[in-house]
């Protein structure tokens, strides 16, 4: 029944948003619909955590500790994202840059962004995980053109060109892996696609064949996660996009992409018995953080700014998967977890600034603090708990990462931290300006849209100091079904 909840709600809410997404109520039905879909998946978690691992819909779709825990944070920042653009929008609407109808493209599309994401994130089949991805690219790719500037419009074109190349190419690696299966599993119906089934035989798969598929698969769903050299869409659709699409797209599609990355590791690690998807990943995800740290520099777009910090991030959570074991992988799904939180946090904050200075560039926005102090302080925070400064759960993250590196990778120690003091330093000096610079504008009121900021920071807070034990025993058990190091 929860499971039926989570994917029909926002499924129908796009329809029904297609509809009357006009109408002056559709911010509020966007919020409620959002608000179900929360709910659901929170009955969802709470029974895979009481019962174990949910098999439905004809084997066609299961939940166990890796995803459910994917499926709530998801639920939880499509809410809050819901919550923040209801005030964002009708900001927008007032200054001119959208229309009733163009609202109404945004809500239906951003319900049926949700539920591309559910999708992927519960799928068994590999292929239905790849129509979903792709549907969800579609989605996305109409949210980023919403303006319909020109800027917007090559944005969203770079956006759906790379990513389309790049989910052929995870199409095909699909593909290869079914052509394997199929030869120990039968090609009767689908099950030669199914992860629980190629999970039970992973050990007899051919492994010439799934370390071809797994190159595919990699650059493939490596697009969407916005890995190095194939990130160029990700700071450009940021940056034109509306912001609550660019604080789900950090927050949540990221997430996924890797998500699928991780789950065709385990199948192509158990066939090869050897580390050479692991170092595909390290590979990646270090040459990732390092060209985000230096490209952090070049930006004077403060949504580009975050957008490449976002890569930097995501090829953390990509090194440490690289790496694996149980501490490692440990520290990059608590790593999803906190940047997730916290990226979506500051660019929350950030459309606000942007609204209120008429501009994204940085040398526009001075002053925060004196203008609108919740505004500077959600910023200035939110930019403190994503350079990892203490105690803020993005320290102890990247902590146990780092130090694991240490021990199991010393070579790249040197480097991770070369390049997280150059993001460090670009980073704290931009927004050291904006927040404190000199105020170039009149003093504005507080903007209670801002308490999904403070409560995404809160819960950030709380896992740098605190780490509930029924949330540690849940990544140590997803960690455990990773596996790998």
């Amino acid at each position: 029944m929860e499971f039926a909840v989570l994917l029909a709600t926002p499924l129908g809410g796009s329809m029904l948003l297609a509809l009357w997404g006009h109408r002056r109520r559709a911010a509020e039905i966007n919020v409620a619909l959002s608000l179900v879909t929360f709910l659901a998946a929170t009955a969802l978690t709470a029974r895979v955590i009481g019962e174990g691992n949910l098999l439905t819909g004809r084997d066609q779709f299961f939940i166990d500790p890796f995803n459910v825990f994917l499926v709530a944070l998801t639920a939880f920042v499509g809410l809050t994202t819901a919550i923040f653009s209801r005030p964002y929008m009708r900001v927008e609407i007032e200054h001119g840059r959208l229309n009733a109808h163009r609202l109404r493209l945004y809500h239906s599309m951003y319900q049926l962004f949700m539920a591309m994401m559910l999708v992927a994130l519960t799928s068994n089949n590999l292929g239905l995980l790849w129509v979903a991805m792709e549907a969800a690219t579609l989605s996305t790719v109409l949210l980023v053109t919403l303006y319909r500037t020109p800027a917007s419009l090559e944005a969203g074109w770079k956006y759906f060109i790379l990513c389309g190349v790049g989910i052929a190419q995870a199409l095909f690696g699909t593909i290869l892996l079914y052509f394997a299966a199929e030869k120990v599993l039968g090609a009767e119906g689908v099950r030669a696609l199914l992860w629980t089934d190629l999970a039970a035989v992973k050990g007899e798969l051919e492994p010439t064949v799934l370390s071809l598929a797994f190159v595919f698969l990699l650059v493939g769903y490596g697009t969407k996660v916005g890995l190095a050299p194939l990130h160029n869409w990700l700071p450009d659709a940021h940056a034109e996009g509306p912001t609550p699409v660019s604080a789900v797209l950090s927050g949540l599609l990221l997430n996924v992409a890797i998500y699928a990355v991780v789950r065709c590791k385990v199948l192509v690690e158990g066939s090869l018995q050897s580390s050479l998807p692991s170092n595909m990943l390290m590979g990646f995800g270090l040459l990732s953080v390092v060209l985000a740290a230096f490209f952090l520099w070049r930006q004077r777009d403060i949504k580009r700014l975050f957008a490449y910090s976002s890569i930097e991030h995501m090829g953390i959570v990509t090194f440490a998967f690289g790496m694996g074991g149980a501490v490692a992988n440990f520290a990059a799904l608590l790593h999803m977890t906190v940047h997730s939180l916290t990226k979506s946090a500051i660019f929350f904050a950030v459309g606000h600034a942007a609204q209120k200075a008429g501009s994204q560039r940085m040398e526009d926005i001075r002053g925060l603090l004196a203008m609108n102090p919740t505004i500077g302080w959600g910023l200035m925070l939110g930019s403190l708990a994503i350079l990892g400064v203490p105690p803020f759960g993005v320290f102890a993250s990247e902590f146990l990462i780092l130090t694991t590196a240490m021990k199991q990778q010393p070579w790249a120690t040197p480097i991770l931290l070369v390049a997280l003091g150059v993001a460090f330093a670009a980073i704290f000096g931009r927004v050291q300006s904006m927040v404190y610079g000199e105020a170039t504008g009149r003093r504005l009121p507080h903007q209670p849209a801002l308490l999904p900021v403070f409560a995404h920071l809160a819960l950030v807070l709380l896992l740098g100091l605190y780490i509930p034990p029924y949330l540690a025993e849940w990544y140590r058990a997803a960690a455990r079904m990773i596996g790998g190091g």
